[in-house]
């Protein structure tokens, strides 16, 4: 990559919950050198307010965040596409990483069920920055 940050776009259906948190982290771990985006396929009215709780738990605050419809232009401009069970609902283009994460959902869920997928999504993303941005040396 020729000095351009590359870019990671979080999809889920509701862009409530799994994908707004992994944004976050991704935002806060990465410390500015990866550019973020989260979308969802049908997107919800606000963020899962567990998922917020959760996330202020380890001093990231999501509080301000709100959920956004898919792009076309949004998966176009990352170099990172990964999915959160939205399955076929996102566009593919050739040339792009694709992943596709398991993860329970938490909607509907309480903060105490929303810590452990919380927990994964960071470990996935401290996994994410290690393939994205080569280690100091």
């Amino acid at each position: 990559m020729t000095g351009k940050k590359p870019s990671v776009l979080f999809v889920c259906v509701h862009n409530a919950g799994r994908s707004q948190m992994a944004a976050a982290f991704l935002t806060a771990l990465s410390q500015g050198a990866i550019e973020v985006r989260s979308a969802g396929s049908q997107p919800a009215d606000t963020v899962n307010p567990a998922a917020v709780e959760a996330m202020s738990e380890l001093g990231i605050d999501m509080s301000a965040e709100v959920p956004k419809v898919l792009t076309t232009e949004a998966v176009k401009e990352s170099d990172v596409v990964i999915t959160m069970g939205c399955g076929d609902e996102c566009p593919y283009f050739p040339g792009k990483r694709y992943e596709d994460w398991v993860l329970e959902d938490p909607a509907g869920q309480g903060v105490d069920a929303v810590r452990p997928i919380r927990d994964e999504i960071r470990t996935r993303i401290e996994n994410l920055i290690d393939s994205l941005i080569p280690a100091a040396s």
